[in-house]
């Protein structure tokens, strides 16, 4: 099995959705060889488009040297079984460095076809887990902000033909030790209903 996790928070190995991402892939990998492609998007940033980038998406004759970072990109979805992404809620919607992954993913010809019904994605349906931290609270009761990330992300993903990513809560993180203790448990309890990440050891909870 192989899987790519996606890291677009600032706080890598120190957030609390990294540290639930790596519990994840440990679980999955049990009982099965694992190979684990890791993209941190914060330790090694990806560059800017550029101009050149953007003639050559919609040129009918490419330069195809300007694809290469999106072709590695792309390949890393391509050849994986399942995605896992950690994510913080930044501003209501995705970070920059997110933001720049997916920009370089959806590419028309490549990775979605433009049709007179909409958007088709070309790639392969797999599981998708969307790890999401945030100070506050942005769904439930006790939410008080809009969350503009979810829908766009489940949006975005699925332009390219993954069709339904599960979101996974990190909500209300500054509000203490406990409240971060509460949010890893219930996403614990959540990804034990998925058979990727079942597990026969109650105290792993995943």
């Amino acid at each position: 099995m192989k899987l790519l996790f996606v890291n677009a928070s600032p706080h890598g190995a120190a957030s609390n959705g990294y540290t639930l991402a790596r519990e994840m892939i440990g679980a999955s990998g049990k009982g099965a060889r694992m190979q684990v492609i890791e993209r941190d998007l914060v330790a090694e940033p990806l560059p800017p488009l550029t101009q050149d980038y953007a003639r050559a998406v919609t040129s009918r004759a490419p330069d195809a040297s300007q694809f290469d970072i999106s072709e590695m990109l792309i390949r890393e979805i391509e050849t994986t079984d399942a995605l896992i992404i950690n994510t913080p809620m930044h501003n209501f919607t995705v970070p920059a460095a997110l933001k720049l992954w997916i920009d370089y993913v959806l590419r028309i010809h490549r990775t979605f076809a433009a049709t007179p019904e909409g958007k088709v994605g070309l790639m392969r349906d797999r599981p998708v887990f969307v790890i999401v931290g945030s100070g506050g609270f942005h769904s439930g009761k006790h939410a008080r902000q809009l969350d503009f990330l979810t829908p766009y992300l489940r949006y975005a993903l699925g332009t390219i033909g993954l069709k339904n990513p599960h979101f996974v809560l990190l909500q209300g993180l500054v509000h203490g030790d406990k409240a971060v203790s509460d949010a890893m448990q219930a996403a614990r309890e959540q990804l034990t209903q998925h058979a990727l990440f079942a597990s026969d050891d109650d105290t792993i909870a995943l």
